[in-house]
């Protein structure tokens, strides 16, 4: 699926990679001819806090310079955001909610407030991090199941910009958890 304009909001923690995360999402739009920007915007900035990180992907050059208010698509990092932000905050009608959990789509769609027209895709990154990277730093994984649920880039570009960005294990455990992510995330589709 890819839209005109296509807007992303990541909900994260500081350390968990949400604005590393928009990055390499916009690099790969950009590898494979898209129009695209990525940009963070912090409260305090500490390990733990409160991260917001934005992506908008285009065939079209983008103009705006504001941050998303009515997102395509959120994407949360850390499930314990979801008790004290409005995640889903502006989210579009027929939006996609990308999530890192381990509870069930009922539970998560009343936990979220989706209507039924909301598509929600889940994965539990967490996991996939550690077994991979050693590390709780869930970004690439989140990536994965991003991709598989929008198909907004090829997971194949997210991978050669992982592989141009970090080296050695570092990139291939990256690297494997996108393709792990992408192939476990659990997509529940909207009416």
């Amino acid at each position: 699926m890819f839209l005109m304009l296509y807007e992303i909001r990541f909900h994260g923690r500081g350390g968990q990679g949400a604005v590393t995360a928009s990055e390499v999402l916009a690099i790969a739009a950009i590898n494979e001819g898209k129009y695209a920007q990525a940009f963070p915007t912090f409260g305090a900035e500490r390990r733990g806090a409160p991260v917001l990180a934005f992506a908008r992907i285009s065939d079209h050059p983008i103009t705006l310079r504001c941050q998303i208010y009515n997102p395509d698509v959120v994407v949360v990092l850390d499930p314990t955001l979801i008790a004290t932000e409005n995640v889903t905050r502006g989210l579009k009608a027929d939006g996609l909610v990308v999530i890192n959990s381990k509870l069930g789509p009922d539970e998560l769609r009343e936990k979220l407030k989706l209507t039924p027209k909301h598509t929600l895709a889940v994965v539990d990154a967490t996991t996939i991090a550690l077994e991979e990277l050693g590390l709780p730093i869930v970004n690439t994984a989140i990536l994965g199941a991003l991709v598989k649920a929008t198909q907004v880039v090829k997971v194949e570009s997210v991978n050669e910009v992982l592989k141009q960005r970090f080296s050695g294990k570092i990139a291939e455990g990256n690297v494997k958890a996108v393709n792990r992510a992408y192939e476990e995330v659990k997509i529940y589709r909207g009416e």
